[in-house]
C-alpha cells in the first residue's frame, strides 16, 4: 500500500496541527500516518478524505500482489 498523506498535505500547504485541530483526529495518529507508522481505521479514512476533499485512492492506493500459478 501507498500512502499518500504527506504528499497531500504538502501539496495543499497543510500542517498536522491545522488536520487536527480542523477535524479532531488525534495528532498521534494523524503524526503515525503522516510517517507511514500507524494504520488507521475506516472512519478516520473517511473523515481525512472528506476533509482533504479527495477519494480514498488518492490518500491510500493499493496495487495487489501478482499471483503466482502453481
Amino acid at each position: 500500500m501507498e500512502n499518500n498523506f504527506s504528499s497531500l498535505l504538502g501539496t495543499k500547504k497543510l500542517k498536522i496541527s491545522k488536520v487536527h485541530e480542523d477535524t479532531g483526529i488525534a495528532r498521534s495518529t494523524l503524526t503515525g500516518l503522516y510517517y507511514g507508522h500507524k494504520n488507521v481505521n475506516l472512519v478516520t479514512l473517511r473523515k481525512l478524505c472528506d476533509y482533504l476533499q479527495v477519494p480514498l485512492s488518492d490518500l491510500i492506493e493499493y496495487m495487489p500482489k501478482k499471483l503466482v500459478k502453481q
